[in-house]
């Protein structure tokens, strides 16, 4: 049983994870003083990419070009900006933990992980493999502990044990924890009938989306069933149809994703779907599986009596944060662990961010606990400002964020900014046969604009969305708003 201790440690692997620690260097993190622990053989990574580009049967996405923080526009924590003394390193994208032993006895002037020391240009090659650290994370002194799972923590004593028994001590902890492939929804959670057979699948990380990927590769052309209409649901059954697959697509729920589209930009997407060639199958749920002798499934059966032949099954019904280790440690609100505007807890020098915490949303006054990517990297990056102005006794600003929401899938693309309540209006073109389909919504509530989407839009339209939301100005009227369209934003 191995200790060691850090000033500050980061628990997760994902997107906010990879964020947090962008943050930290930028901030001047001194070597040795930050470590980042996940249970995935990976370095942190834009997860949106799984059920988009890696799925890709032509030009898929692959690490290391999908490591944090490209997703925001940034750059990937790769060694290429990074300089000493003005000598630069020039190395591949990454280096495999085995070379990473080569590399110290090849560049003995190389003092890893801090480089205090660089004398001349080295040219070093070596071999990728998937089990990657991008050398961002050497070049800035953080030690990158992965293939690591976390079984107790003790919020108290600052501790954290893995599942060998190494114990970890902190200073400061942030809680990247997110909603991993343990804490998916799966369907044997429910007692589902042969939810066991092979073949049946998940998407959360890397190894669900390698899995995914074999099937594809094995069952080409065949027919698959996906479980659930929201993100996931939409996004993987465009996948598959453009993998050549026979799709359906079977949800409980009146339209697909309801909890944000209307039935009116609900329709446009299924019907669009339909013309694509996906089956959508509304109102009932998965009830039971059958399989082949090699326990492959073959059959999925439906609560409404129906059955369907399937080669893969893809199930996306939702997660939950993975907060466990932490019950009774921390207080908790909505399903999450509850934080400041900060993101600090109830603990001292512990904070929570992305999928796990539920923080104020001070431009609704209320609380709220946000799955989706953007604010998983920008609460990290607030925490991680927060943590480093209150060490020099300085504070920053609260957390205002905006809620945004975004997905791509076939030839389309939407964005969504602020509150989908009260009344909605429609606008522009949504006919789902047209080839470039361009319309949106705006929602209305007490006589302001709280709500604003967009599909198909251009670059200043969005951002012309988000101002919208973010003022709330008022509407005349539904009818005025329908007429105006795009334009009404324009004038913000």
């Amino acid at each position: 049983m191995a200790e060691k201790s850090f000033k500050y440690i980061i628990l997760g692997g994902g997107v906010s994870a990879g964020y947090a620690a962008k943050e930290f260097a930028s901030q001047g993190v001194k070597p040795g003083e930050l470590a980042v622990i996940s249970k995935e053989a990976v370095a942190p990574y834009e997860r949106p990419a799984l059920s988009k580009g890696y799925l890709f049967p032509e030009g898929a996405a692959r690490l290391p070009g999908f490591h944090c923080c490209v997703g925001s526009g940034g750059e990937k924590l790769l060694p290429e900006s990074y300089k000493q003394k003005g000598n630069q390193l020039f190395l591949s994208d990454c280096i495999s933990p085995v070379s990473m032993s080569c590399l110290i006895h090849l560049v003995p002037l190389v003092v890893i992980p801090s480089m205090l020391h660089f004398s001349a240009k080295v040219i070093v090659i070596v071999e990728l493999n998937r089990a990657t650290f991008p050398l961002f994370f050497v070049f800035a002194g953080i030690e990158l502990i992965l293939s690591t799972e976390i079984v107790k923590a003790d919020l108290a004593a600052k501790s954290l044990v893995s599942a060998a028994g190494d114990v970890f001590k902190y200073e400061t902890l942030i809680i990247a924890t997110g909603s991993t492939v343990n804490t998916v929804l799966r369907l044997t959670d429910f007692g589902v009938k042969g939810a066991d057979s092979k073949n049946i699948l998940y998407l959360r990380e890397i190894d669900d989306a390698d899995k995914v990927v074999e099937a594809i590769q094995a069952k080409k052309g065949g027919k698959a069933v996906v479980v659930g209409g929201g993100y996931i649901g939409l996004e993987l059954s465009a996948a598959l149809r453009i993998n050549n697959f026979d799709v359906t697509m079977v949800f409980p729920e009146p339209w697909c994703m309801p909890r944000l589209f209307t039935a009116d930009i609900a329709a446009f997407y299924e019907t669009y779907y339909t013309n694509k060639g996906v089956k959508i199958i509304k109102g009932t749920v998965a009830s039971g599986f059958t399989a082949h002798p090699n326990g492959e499934v073959n059959e999925v059966q439906l609560k409404d009596g129906r059955s369907l032949e399937a080669d893969i099954v893809i199930v996306g019904v939702g997660a939950k944060p993975l907060t466990a280790l932490f019950k009774g440690q921390v207080e908790e609100d909505k399903g999450g662990i509850k934080t400041d505007a900060f993101f600090k807890t109830s603990v001292p020098d512990v904070y929570a961010v992305g999928d796990v915490a539920t923080f104020p949303l001070k431009m609704y006054g209320d609380m709220r606990r946000v799955e989706h990517v953007d604010h998983s990297r920008k609460s990290a990056e607030q925490a991680v400002k927060a943590i480093k102005a209150a060490e020099g006794g300085g504070a920053v600003e609260e957390y205002d964020y905006l809620p945004f929401f975004y997905s791509r899938s076939f030839d389309l693309s939407w964005q969504f900014y602020g509150d989908n309540v009260g009344d909605s209006v429609l606008f522009g073109d949504s006919n789902p046969s047209n080839p470039k389909p361009r319309f949106g919504a705006y929602w209305v509530q007490d006589g302001k604009v709280v709500g604003a989407f967009m599909e198909g839009g251009s670059g200043d339209e969005n951002k012309a969305l988000a101002k919208v939301a973010k003022a709330r100005p008022a509407a005349e009227s539904l009818d005025d708003l329908t007429k105006q369209g795009i334009s009404f934003a324009a004038k913000i």
